[in-house]
């Protein structure tokens, strides 16, 4: 289909020159920004070719004005493309996204710098490194550069005036060694800015050079006899010679060069940037695009390259890249590695962009679930005329047998998936004999009177395993803690799978297939697995304990070493009088052939 009148006058102006074009609505709205290397034949492209894909169709009926900007290169019609598109967000434009907030080390901009992890990064002078994908590899570094050079913590306006008018004194962490005092000049200004530079320096990687500088320092104190000084500074060399040999994954000849690589699929695509010094890897960050137009790799690659390396200022001359793309960039040396060190790069990074992409996608599945789960509870709400979606429910089952070693469990559901951490075991303490009745009353009575001390959170709906006496039990106890219609309560009774309800006699028969009914049949039948295997261990114990740490001068300590090396009771009470006397000693040897 032609384009409109209007449209074709437009596209007879655009020069066949480098430059960005923009798209815009009948109510002058931004629809789209793009770069060319020809505007003309990029731009009337749009209106000439068949658009194979919907979103462009879309695009190209929207637009009813078109506006340019010639620019010298074609490199700086992709950084003006970049920087328009981050300014105005037009909607069929590539999102940029970065997910979540990685930490920063930042070095703070004062007398005495602190160095600390943040996630804010804030334009106040202090320098900032970053961002790194673990927080546990920040902390780390932090802790090696305090090991390196004891650093202040504190918040102290260090300023000359404060610390010559003695307005400032030491605390604790002088005393323990793990700073040197400069809020009462007993550290220099010169010497504590010595090392935030060896830091700064090893940060970007340049450990050589702090390593040279360390050696000469020794030396120094070396010819002078000051050998514990020396000493000191060879601690410091050991540690960084040992960081930089960990830090190191290939070859160390590789220095400063950016390493970028993309995995896409429909929607999204991830490129993975890697800046790497000295053979180790000193920044990492992995960027999320949201496709609009069906966007190639390669093109979102190089939107993504111009984006990352302007935002950590890098001024490395070689990329290394995962796609072969139109070199734009006349400083720059773009390499596809094909073997050796530099293709191990390209794979780690590579590796990188797809645990972002699987980890978008398992949050896609979680998404899904959590919808599900919303809808089986809202389904259980109404199946039980409950007043609010239960998102928490807990379910009680007892364990006995002919009422030896009574236990009971009480197992917890939150958005209708196990809380296994809120799962809790109870010993029946004040029943004898088999009363599930009395169990019930009991367990429940404790579970929500040490809920309601502690100020815990109450569940929406309680299960319990039984019928009618089980449940009236749950609700006896429900009204000594006045309780009762704070929280609903149902029993479910296992041979017709019958859900009955309080001070009410005709029971409840949900549809077998019902997710309902297999939720609550999921918790009673967990409270069941959970009791008993509690319920084993205790008879477990009880077993050992009428065997073995019933006899005289034997304790549980003596008991437990028994069973480790024997791997039985009767196999202890068969063991020859030696082998016993060489693992506990004669005397308890004798205890135990004699009992």
């Amino acid at each position: 289909m032609p384009a409109p009148k209007y449209i074709q006058e437009l596209l007879k102006n655009i020069p066949q020159k480098s430059g960005v074009y923009q798209y815009y609505d009948k109510d002058d709205k931004l629809l789209y920004i793009g770069k060319a290397k020809n505007l003309k034949k990029r731009v009337t492209s749009y209106f000439t070719k068949k658009q194979e894909h919907g979103k462009t169709r879309v695009l190209v009926s929207k637009i009813h004005d078109i506006k340019y900007l010639v620019v010298s290169s074609e490199m700086d019609a992709l950084l003006l493309e970049n920087n328009l598109i981050k300014k105005h967000q037009p909607r069929y434009n590539v999102a940029l996204k970065d997910g979540k907030t990685y930490p920063w080390i930042c070095i703070k901009n004062e007398p005495f710098p602190r160095v600390f992890q943040t996630r804010n990064v804030v334009k106040d002078g202090s320098a900032y490194y970053g961002p790194y994908m673990s927080v546990r590899l920040v902390k780390t570094l932090l802790d090696f550069f305090h090991q390196l050079y004891p650093l202040r913590n504190c918040s102290l306006n260090l300023t000359d005036k404060n610390i010559k008018e003695e307005k400032l004194k030491v605390c604790l962490e002088y005393h323990i060694g793990n700073c040197l005092g400069p809020c009462e000049d007993k550290q220099s200004a010169k010497e504590y800015h010595m090392g935030i530079e060896h830091i700064k320096q090893i940060i970007k990687g340049d450990i050589k050079s702090v390593i040279q500088y360390l050696e000469t320092s020794m030396l120094n104190f070396s010819d002078k006899m000051e050998f514990e000084k020396a000493q000191l500074i060879k601690d410091k060399i050991d540690l960084l010679s040992n960081y930089q040999a960990k830090s190191t994954i290939v070859n160390p000849k590789i220095n400063n060069v950016d390493v970028f690589t993309i995995l896409s699929q429909e929607t999204t695509a991830f490129v993975n940037y890697l800046k790497i010094n000295s053979g180790a890897i000193i920044q990492a960050h992995t960027l999320e695009l949201n496709k609009k137009l069906e966007e190639t790799e390669e093109e979102l690659l190089q939107l993504a390259i111009v984006e990352l390396r302007q935002r950590f200022k890098s001024t490395s001359n070689t990329i290394y890249c995962s796609h072969s793309l139109d070199n734009v960039w006349d400083d720059l040396n773009v390499i596809i590695p094909k073997i050796g060190d530099k293709k191990k790069l390209i794979d780690l990074s590579l590796r990188n962009a797809k645990y972002m992409l699987l980890d978008l996608q398992k949050r896609k599945i979680n998404n899904v679930e959590k919808q599900d789960n919303k809808r089986i509870l809202e389904q259980l709400q109404k199946d039980l005329h409950l007043i609010s979606r239960p998102k928490h429910i807990e379910c009680f089952d007892n364990s006995n047998i002919q009422g030896a070693y009574p236990v009971a469990a009480c197992v917890v559901f939150k958005n209708a998936k196990p809380s296994k951490k809120d799962y809790r075991h109870f010993n029946i303490k004040t029943v004898v004999g088999p009363d599930d009745f009395a169990s019930m009353e009991e367990v429940v009575y404790r579970r929500y009177k040490r809920l309601l001390d502690e100020e815990q959170p109450l569940p929406e709906l309680i299960v319990v395993d039984g019928g009618k006496g089980q449940l009236s039990s749950a609700v006896k106890s429900l009204d000594k803690l006045k309780l009762r219609g704070r929280i609903a309560i149902i029993g479910i009774a296992k041979r017709l799978e019958e859900i009955y309800f309080p001070e009410d006699s005709v029971p409840l028969y949900l549809d077998k297939r019902s997710e309902s009914l297999k939720l609550i049949q999921q918790l009673r039948d967990e409270a069941h697995r959970f009791g008993i295997n509690h319920h084993r261990k205790q008879r477990g114990k009880d077993s050992l304990g009428t065997s073995l740490d019933k006899i005289d001068g034997i304790g549980s300590k003596t008991v437990e070493m028994l069973i480790t090396h024997f791997g039985s009771v009767k196999k202890v009470m068969e063991a020859k009088n030696e082998e016993l006397i060489k693992l506990i000693g004669k005397s308890k040897a004798e205890k135990i052939k004699k009992s």
